[in-house]
């Protein structure tokens, strides 16, 4: 398997709970009520699988083995995709500040926006960034890379993190009736 398969699977679970999160944002419309426990168990999955174990995949490794192979960050693709990682973000932290103050209104927009944005970007990644990094790679490249993917997941994620947010995206995707991934049932990104 190729670390960019890792991170395409890695896709379709933080699909999953987008899906859930509009879910969410078309209740808060409706009702003017935010969900709080689930808006912000959303936001510790966004945070933690999506940023820290995602795109910490992303920015610490894939990034810069392809910069190394001649890809510009200013103005190339991997700078583009980390000032959208940024953006995120900053979309999460007002998201779970609408969750905490009841602000339907504002969670409305902030999750509506994080969602077209997360969308974009994944289709960004998959479409054209995932190809471009396949085809610079050498056997030895990607071998590295999954060395380093495993590493992030038990040094930065720790053991059993992986599984604890697949498990949360399924209760999500279960609790707002939005179809499981076959991705979010695999035990650990780099294990397959």
């Amino acid at each position: 398997m190729k670390p960019t398969e890792i991170l395409y699977q890695e896709h379709r679970v933080i699909e999953q709970v987008l899906d859930c999160l509009e879910k969410m944002a078309e209740h808060a419309e409706h009702s003017g009520v935010v969900e709080k426990q689930p808006a912000l168990d959303a936001v510790a999955f966004f945070r933690g699988f999506a940023d820290k174990c995602h795109h910490g995949k992303e920015e610490a490794q894939l990034f810069p083995a392809m910069e190394a192979k001649g890809f510009p960050r200013q103005g190339g693709p991997t700078g583009v995709m980390i000032q959208e990682h940024e953006i995120g973000r900053a979309h999460v932290r007002a998201i779970a500040a609408a969750a905490e103050q009841g602000a339907a209104a504002e969670f409305v927009k902030e999750a509506r926006g994080f969602i077209e944005l997360l969308r974009q970007h994944i289709q960004k990644e998959d479409h054209c960034l995932f190809a471009m990094a396949d085809q610079a790679f050498t056997p030895d490249d990607q071998a590295k890379l999954l060395a380093a993917f495993e590493k992030v997941e038990q040094e930065d994620m720790g053991a059993g993190t992986h599984e604890k947010f697949l498990q949360l995206a399924n209760d999500l995707a279960d609790r707002y009736k939005v179809s499981r991934t076959a991705a979010a049932t695999h035990s650990s990104c780099c294990h397959h």
